[in-house]
């Protein structure tokens, strides 16, 4: 078969691509190894539980942001959302709690109260970084793809913020860190813990910037999507094919397949098959897999590879939990990110010291009567899973000794939960990487890093002038909507819109 276009990999970053592209007349095929959409963010069923596998707070559903650009132009209606007005409870090792609002007063309040050690610097460090982050968020309204615009329009998208531009420029090459000298080290622990699930980096090593739009994300917008990340995806698998497009599950792709002068030509099934693309092929895997998978190592130039040895993603342990009505009624919020070790004088390190307990809201339990599904995800370092083991019994011992770790931090944070949660199941690194075959099953993208914010970014576009690359290992970042502009940029690139 041939199409104008074949999608390789159908978590959000595919979806989206295929999604506009089949909106806007382009004949295309996503192709996708698993049973379902959703990639590492699909949802996972037990015992009647239908759990989330992300903290599942969801950005930039507001009017005008990314996902209601995507859906004006698709045949089927966005999922429904909720916004949340209080997304989340930062919850610190001496139980002081900051709940995340977009009330300014009562969020300043809350910080004078949980840091008066340095109150004044906590406030003003969230004050500068607002004006910063808004005028981000216009310019990439403007541009979606301020990596590769032209110079031109990158600076018709800068100039409307020519009050705040001095500021931004003189910030590009700092870290969160080198903005937060002036505040406590408990403070700094409170912004380490938000960066590292939002930016996979502590304050140390993000990129002030990409900082800025992280730690004002919940204060701006967050929102739950009724159904969780999978009735997106539900939602963008019907509009590919209401528009005449081709989806095709439990479908896994080989590799790239070449002509005769090194075009590529279409991909290689791993049935035997082969499928052409006659324009374009995008890739919704890692950049780690597109060039070491897709593209082949043979094919993939030396300084791309001495790239791809040096660049790191976090490996997740999650608990899926299934929680009673009457514990629910007992916690701060259904989302409760907890830091249990300050780590004073010594490098943050998020896999012993911080957790995400994310509940399903009581709209939406996702449970049998009484009950609510619960995913809680920790930090820990992919290749530890990967090890040899004699046999799979040393991996299960593993799993088992994580489980304990965890559950005991998890009832030293949250005291109130008591005897009314149970473990329904765990995930590992190895899980992510039998479900989709992500190298280590590395999930949550790329640290941003200086090395790999901004200019130095990884670009949607490839070493083969065909394939694009989308997904949360190349610019714009991590998150849904993050993914969901990584395939609004590519679409648009392809159909030069």
């Amino acid at each position: 078969m041939a199409y104008e276009v074949v999608v390789v990999g159908g978590g959000f970053g595919g979806l989206t691509a295929a999604a506009l592209l089949a909106a806007r007349g382009v004949s295309v095929c996503l192709l996708e190894k698993e049973s379902r959409a959703g990639g590492c963010a699909a949802g996972f069923e037990k015992f009647d539980y239908s759990f989330e596998t992300t903290a599942s707070l969801y950005a930039s559903w507001g009017a005008g942001e990314i996902h209601g650009r995507v859906f004006a132009e698709l045949p089927v209606a966005p999922p429904e959302v909720h916004l949340l007005s209080k997304p989340y409870v930062v919850r610190l090792p001496d139980h002081t709690e900051v709940a995340l609002t977009s009330n300014t007063e009562q969020f300043e309040e809350s910080l004078r109260a949980a840091f008066p050690e340095c109150s004044e610097m906590a406030v003003n460090f969230y004050r500068e970084l607002a004006p910063v982050a808004e005028a981000l968020r216009r310019v990439a309204a403007r541009v979606p793809d301020l990596l590769t615009a032209s110079k031109f329009k990158r600076l018709k998208a800068v100039a409307p913020e020519a009050r705040i531009a001095s500021r931004v420029y003189a910030a590009m090459n700092e870290t969160a860190a080198q903005h937060l000298s002036q505040t406590s080290m408990r403070f700094r622990r409170f912004i380490d813990a938000q960066l590292q699930i939002f930016g996979q980096r502590g304050s140390e090593d993000c990129a002030y910037l990409y900082a800025a739009l992280a730690l004002m994300i919940p204060r701006r917008a967050l929102y739950e999507i009724s159904g969780g990340a999978q009735a997106l995806a539900s939602k963008l698998v019907e509009s590919i094919r209401k528009s005449g497009g081709v989806v095709r599950f439990d479908t896994p792709v080989l590799r790239l397949s070449y002509d005769q002068s090194g075009h590529a030509r279409g991909v290689d099934l791993l049935s035997g098959e082969f499928v052409e693309a006659t324009r374009a092929i995008v890739s919704n895997l890692t950049i780690w897999d597109t060039y070491g998978k897709l593209v082949g190592l043979n094919r993939t130039p030396a300084d791309v590879r001495k790239r791809l040895n040096n660049l790191r993603g976090w490996g997740a342990y999650l608990l899926f939990l299934g929680m009673d009505e009457e514990a629910a009624q007992r916690l701060p919020a259904d989302h409760v990110l907890a830091l249990t070790d300050w780590q004073e004088g010594q490098a943050f390190d998020p896999e012993t010291a911080q957790f995400m307990f994310a509940a399903a809201p009581a709209r939406d339990t996702r449970a049998p009567t009484g009950k609510r599904a619960v995913t809680v995800s920790t930090f820990t370092e992919a290749l530890q899973w990967f090890a040899f083991h004699e046999d799979e019994t040393e991996h299960e011992a593993q799993d088992q000794a994580a489980l304990e770790q965890c559950w005991q931090r998890m009832h030293s944070a949250m005291p109130e939960l008591a005897d009314g949660i149970e473990v329904i199941e765990t995930a590992t690194p190895r899980t992510f990487y039998e479900d989709t075959r992500r190298k280590l099953g590395m999930v949550g993208g790329i640290g941003q890093s200086l090395d790999v914010f901004g200019e130095h970014a990884i670009s949607h576009r490839t070493t083969i002038p065909n394939l694009y690359l989308v997904g949360d290992t190349t610019f714009t970042g991590n998150g849904v909507a993050s993914v969901t502009q990584s395939g609004l940029i590519v679409a648009n690139e392809i159909t030069r819109k």
